[in-house]
């Protein structure tokens, strides 16, 4: 390429061996001029074409199949017949009744697709070449679109941006002009993959990877993040669609954690041939849930570092040595389990690699990285249950990824010495790497075996500075025991890039016991004051007093197919007696409310049981009861059969049964169906539940064990989880200074906890003042740019209000009332269904520089039961006449509730027709079901629909929490018409069947609670 070319570029440090650029230095901007989205795509396709994508002027269905068959015969060196490529186009590409899912499996599992030949004989098709990446071919299209009607989408669209990898797409960018919210990108690929990707013959099913961005900001996710993420919270098999899932979109950035954000420079780096195809080969992931995560740039470096060593190692003959070890350091909560087991994947296809072992610490954590690599890949790892069954496994050549505990590891070797095992290439990768892998177990394992590499994975690194006095002195730090650190990853990279959340923490010295320490008084004997009855009284009463508020109970969010209010929190204490004393006081406190009224606890601890230990870490607690005292073991039984009663389980503290109660208490965590668990260390450490949001601590914690613990609050889930809370009962501000320091950096304290409650305030009251002043409630908000500055201020309102209800100063100090806050909402969504409503492609830039928060609409929502009190108490006040006041809080708390507004005319029906003394939520139960049969008759009867199938097809769709749109469910409805009918063809009647059927669905979807199913 000469140097005139005008879009020649240099590559920054990047090689075909590594995915992510070493460093990234960014251009001088030169463009001080207004750039049009127009201006921006094209500088954009002009950037990929000098990267030798072949850009292509396809705008139409029949020319993207017919540059596929091209792409295809070119790729597998073949010359399909007509015939040939009909019946693999239909059969192994298109598939009339495959979905966004199979196609994703079609590309990552099942790439080589069989043809079969006029003359009988069967060929392999490769769909794209896994081996060797730069055989395949990419181009680039845009302005593709979409014609409304049969055959075509719900709305005729118009994509911006393609990669076509072998001619399918798979790669799509959306892009918006400088200036404007890249959610609103995100916005439109939504409505995108709702309204138009599976028309004409589907191929835009295929795409793996979405881009979203404003030439400022660039991000990426998979095309299954919205669906995966909220499975993931709930183990549910069906998820519904919402909006919140922005939040697991991802940065790109250098080897050095540094955000690669403007859209040329991610084109270099990100859009680089070798890198864009390794990321759609080698770094996706297809879950056994058949959902699609694609990995960010820190666990991609980390993974290629550990293969580099491995090489490199191998070549150099330096295995079994610390030359062919590492460590990572990535934070907790970033995401270790899919790089490890990435890493653990791609070790174990290596031809020199016989056994690749995944090293665990203890039995929880066995358990839960088994489920977590078995979701990954079913199968793909094999745990054991005990020794024997280790041995067995590292005997067997088809055993490839082993999970075992360092505990079981060590018996192995202890009674094998001289096996074959140790002769042959093991990669041991740890996770979790800090201190139980330093004593005789790491000797032992590093003496065992001869040609090793050693890798660990850790949140938090022991260093010279947290390091214990006691041990062996040469394996007394992480670098000691597994060599250089490959990669690092902080916590307040984490928080930057907002793939974990900043901490708030409120200190609350509720009796002044035991804070100051008397250096020369046994620590017993401190720990014993501070379980002064009337400190704990008064603990107990605090946290009770705040949990709706710490835990954001007044407010609601989708979790799985249940809508569900508020997170749930742990209760970290200092000992066994101290767990048990809280246990006891809790139930003391709320042994006479009602049962609705009482907090769902849980209590959980075992041996080893005691404060943090000398280098900060947490004692590690097992599953051995037995060496608990008679007395503990007894209490502990007896919270447990308190759970049992509860909800309905049979556990005890033998030793199977209090294993599964670990598990069945792990698991009601995650879903939300268990408020607080009091623990001495168990959940600390190595726990993900992001339905946490709240730590309350009385215990002294320091170092790792602090980030540790801390860190079970801060994963993300959704919009109305912005921060994760301790709540602390100690003096623990200079420890966590000390740790944030330690893990981050000494200015990391500005970025890792939230700012104080005076800043968000003072900006809520002036965002506040200028609502009230600018938009009076009562008067109309005349003109586009008006609405758009009610809407923005509004959003701002919302997320600062988020914020500041869980400090407890903002309690009686909001500025807006409850009753002004509804009317607000009411117009904020009015404009939302105003702006939304538009079907006029040429009005389409109407909301491009619109985003709202729904979600944070929802955390506030009304839901039925609080209209049916209303209801309750406006028949029971109204006497003979109407209750003018109340009927109008009805009214308006309807329109203020996003699932409620479409069902108003049924609630004002309902109220109208209530009799003078009935059973209101039965009543509510008949009037809804004769309702929706009578409605869904009107349908049935318009569109001259299949009654029985119809009906069939909906009780489907209320049972899952979806409508499904492909597949045979949906044409059974439908009477049997010809194609070349008058009165419209078949895919457009079929479209606007659905378009009916799905309004219905919403219509009663959310009453589903309070009302039962068409065949009862």
């Amino acid at each position: 390429m000469s140097e005139a070319t005008p879009w020649k570029y240099d590559p920054i440090a990047v090689s075909s061996e590594s995915t992510v650029v070493a460093e990234y230095v960014p251009e001088a901007k030169n463009g001080a001029s207004y750039q049009s989205e127009v201006d921006l795509e094209r500088e954009f396709i002009r950037l990929l074409q000098s990267q030798a994508y072949e850009y292509l002027p396809i705008t139409s269905d029949t020319q993207l199949v017919a540059n596929l068959r091209a792409q295809l015969e070119a790729l597998n060196s073949i010359a399909f017949s007509d015939g040939e490529w009909k019946r693999f186009f239909s059969e192994r590409v298109a598939g009339a009744n495959d979905g966004i899912a199979e196609k994703t499996a079609r590309i990552q599992e099942d790439h080589v697709q069989l043809l079969r030949r006029d003359d009988g004989s069967v060929k392999n098709i490769t769909l794209i070449d896994k081996q060797n990446i730069h055989n395949n071919r990419l181009q680039v299209i845009n302005q593709y679109e979409t014609p409304q009607g049969d055959g075509g989408g719900n709305y005729a669209n118009r994509y911006d941006v393609t990669v076509l990898v072998n001619g399918l797409p798979m790669v799509h960018v959306e892009l918006k002009r400088r200036g404007v919210d890249i959610r609103e990108a995100f916005n439109q690929i939504d409505r995108y993959q709702r309204d138009s990707f599976w028309a004409g013959s589907g191929l835009f099913e295929f795409v793996q990877l979405f881009v979203i961005s404003n030439g400022t900001l660039t991000k990426y996710y998979s095309n299954t993040t919205r669906r995966q993420h909220l499975s993931e919270t709930a183990g549910a098999k069906r998820v519904r669609k919402t909006s919140n899932s922005f939040e697991f979109t991802s940065w790109w950035s250098d080897a050095q954690n540094k955000p690669i954000t403007d859209l040329s420079a991610f084109a270099k780096t990100f859009f680089a041939k070798h890198a864009l195809l390794n990321i759609l080969t080698r770094y996706c992931v297809l879950t056994a849930d058949k959902m699609l995560l694609v990995m960010r740039p820190y666990q991609i470096v980390a993974t290629e570092k550990i293969m580099q060593k491995i090489e490199i190692s191998t070549n150099y003959k330096q295995l079994g040595t610390i030359a062919g070890s590492g460590y990572v350091w990535h934070t907790t909560g970033s995401g270790k389990t899919l790089t490890s087991f990435k890493a653990a994947q791609l070790a174990s296809k290596l031809p020199s690699v016989d056994k690749v072992l995944f090293v665990v610490d203890r039995k929880d954590l066995d358990y839960q990285t088994m489920r977590e690599y078995d979701r990954f890949e079913k199968g793909a790892a094999n745990s054991n249950t005990s020794t024997a069954v280790l041995k067995k496994q590292l005997e067997d050549p088809g055993a490839r990824i082993i999970i075992t505990t360092i505990q079981k590891l060590a018996t192995f070797i202890g009674a094998n010495k001289g096996h074959n095992i140790y002769n042959g290439h093991v990669v041991i990768i740890f996770d979790e790497c800090h201190r139980s892998q330093f004593g005789d177990m790491h000797l032992a394992i590093t003496k065992a075996f001869k040609r090793y590499n050693l890798f660990g994975f850790t949140g938090t690194p022991i260093f010279a500075t947290n390091s214990g006095s006691g041990g062996n002195p040469h394996l007394k730090t992480t670098g000691q025991a597994f060599g250089e650190k490959l990669h690092t990853y902080t916590i307040v990279d984490a928080i930057t890039d907002k793939n974990v959340l900043p901490f708030r923490i409120d200190y609350v010295n509720t009796v002044k016991v035991g804070t100051v320490v008397d250096k020369q008084v046994a620590a017993i004997d401190t720990e014993t004051a501070l379980l002064a009855p009337e400190r704990i009284s008064n603990i107990v009463a605090y946290t009770r007093e705040h949990f709706d508020q710490k835990t954001k109970r007044a407010e609601g969010y989708t979790l799985g197919e249940k809508r569900v209010r508020g997170f749930n929190a742990l209760f970290a204490t200092a000992s066994i007696n101290a767990a048990r004393t809280y246990y006891q006081q809790f139930q003391s406190q709320q042994k006479n409310l009602p049962s609705d009224r009482r907090l769902k606890i849980g209590l959980i601890f075992s041996y080893g049981a005691n404060d943090s230990v000398e280098d900060g870490a947490l004692e590690e607690e097992g599953f051995d009861t037995s060496a608990l005292s008679t007395d503990a073991r007894s209490f502990l039984e007896t919270a447990i059969q308190d759970y049992n009663a509860t909800f309905g389980t049979s556990f005890d503290t033998s030793a199977d049964r209090f294993q599964n109660y670990y598990k069945d208490l792990s698991l009601k965590l995650k879903q939300r169906e268990i408020d607080l668990v009091i623990v001495v260390n168990m959940f600390l450490t190595g726990f993900d539940a992001t339905t946490l949001n709240t730590l309350f601590v009385d215990k002294n914690l320091r170092a790792h064990g602090l980030i540790q613990a801390y860190s079970r609050t801060n994963r993300i889930l959704n919009s109305v989880k912005t921060y994760g809370n301790i709540v602390s009962f100690r003096d623990l501000e200079e420890q966590t200074n000390d740790a944030i320091a330690l893990f981050g950096n000494k200015d990391a304290g500005g970025v890792v906890l939230l700012k104080p409650y005076d800043e968000y305030y003072s900006d809520y009251a002036e965002k506040v003042t200028e609502l009230l002043a600018a938009f009076p409630l009562g008067v109309p908000i005349i003109g586009e740019a008006a609405q758009k500055e009610f809407i923005a201020l509004f959003s701002a309102i919302l997320r600062l209000q988020n914020i500041l209800t869980s400090f407890d100063e903002f309690t009686d100090n909001e500025i807006l009332r409850e009753r002004q806050n509804q009317d607000y909402r009411s117009v904020y969504l009015d404009l939302y269904s105003d702006f939304r409503k538009s079907k006029d492609p040429e009005k389409e830039q109407i909301n491009d520089d619109i985003v709202f928060e729904i979600e944070l609409i929802k955390q506030v929502e009304i839901n039925v039961d609080y209209i049916l009190m209303l209801v309750h108490k406006y028949r029971a006040e109204r006497g003979d006449g109407d209750d003018k006041e109340i009927r109008a809080e009805i009214t308006r708390a309807v329109d203020a509730s996003p699932s409620l507004r479409n069902k108003k005319d049924l609630i004002e029906d309902f109220v109208d027709s209530l009799s003078a003394d009935g059973e209101i939520d039965q009543e509510w139960r008949a009037f809804i079901i004769a309702k929706r049969e009578s409605e869904l008759n009107a349908i049935i009867e318009d569109e001259n629909l299949r009654p029985d199938e119809t009906r069939i097809f909906m009780e489907t769709a209320f049972r899952d929490g979806q409508i499904l749109t492909t597949g045979t469910g949906i044409t059974n409805v439908l009477p049997p018409t010809s194609r070349f009918s008058r009165t419209g063809g078949h895919g457009e009647r079929k479209q606007s069947v659905i378009a009916k059927l799905s309004a219905f669905f919403e219509r009663f979807f959310s009453l589903s609670s309070h009302e039962t199913s068409y065949d009862q």
